[in-house]
């Protein structure tokens, strides 16, 4: 923590230091970044596996000062470097996931063919197994009192972070920020498919008392209908209802205001890029 202290927030980022050039262990640091680098079910572009590698790249050019909180890196940031056996895993997959996807895009029957079905079933286990080792992963730190946050990968990512979240914080909600719903109970077969995450927290999470979802604006029809049976356990702001309200005199902070309160005391905020922009990232903040 010395070194930390005595770290100059002004100077050059120091690449041989951690996320930022920080001078900073995980032991010494209050905030870990858990880095997920998993795109085996996207359906447009691949490279979201690749995101944390470049954001720890990229942050060695972000300025830490912040008007608001000017000492708040003096708290301790550290980003885990990605594990490669989970790389590889999730490029191994993704191979296969894009020769399933493109069979079953020509409307051929998956259960006529054995290395299809084979491949749907190696595909299924192994998000199984990456929920899993991301819940051990969020536990184990959060087990050990830090705050934890988390970079992925593709959309699927975050549930066994969330999984620990709640087994920890107990009730808590969920501020979503991106264009699609991801309510669907499956995609192209797979179980934990980046367009399933909000179906599969709203299913195996009950702690997860409310998901508002903000800027929606591309969602099928399954998942509006199923936004409507969730007796408002799910609140979309859509991008068009924004627009309405602002064009009929709401302002921007009136919106805010407003979605914030209906939020519960603990809650995580999840920045969903589209899968269509090379290294999305996803970051759910500890309540």
């Amino acid at each position: 923590m010395s070194d930390l202290l005595r770290h100059d927030p002004n100077s050059v980022g120091n690449p041989n230091n951690n996320v930022f050039g920080l001078p900073t262990s995980e032991e010494n640091a209050k905030l870990i970044i858990l880095t997920v680098p998993w795109e085996v079910t996207v359906s447009y572009a691949a490279g979201t596996a690749r995101a944390p590698e470049a954001i720890f790249k990229a942050g060695f050019q972000v300025d830490l000062f912040d008007a608001q909180m000017p000492d708040a890196w003096k708290q301790g940031f550290f980003m885990r470097p990605s594990d490669r056996k989970i790389l590889m895993k999730s490029d191994y997959l993704r191979k296969e996931a894009e020769l399933y996807i493109d069979y079953i895009s020509h409307g051929e029957d998956v259960a006529a063919n054995q290395f299809m079905t084979k491949t749907l079933r190696e595909v299924n286990e192994g998000s199984r197994f990456l929920n899993q080792w991301v819940y051990d992963q969020a536990k184990s730190l959060l087990d050990k009192g830090k705050l934890v946050a988390m970079v992925g990968g593709d959309h699927s990512t975050p549930l066994g972070y969330m999984k620990a979240i709640a087994e920890k914080e107990g009730d808590f909600g969920i501020l979503q920020i991106d264009a699609h719903c991801d309510l669907r109970e499956s995609y192209e077969g797979f179980d934990y498919s980046h367009a399933s995450i909000m179906y599969n927290v709203l299913k195996e999470i009950p702690a997860m008392k409310t998901l508002i979802q903000l800027g929606i604006r591309d969602f099928s029809q399954s998942e509006w209908e199923y936004i409507q049976q969730t007796n408002g356990r799910v609140i979309p702001y859509t991008d068009k209802d924004i627009r309405d309200r602002q064009f009929e005199g709401e302002s921007w902070k009136q919106l805010c205001d407003e979605i914030v309160s209906r939020l519960p005391e603990k809650y995580l905020s999840v920045l969903m890029w589209t899968d269509s922009i090379p290294n999305c990232v996803r970051t759910p903040a500890h309540p």
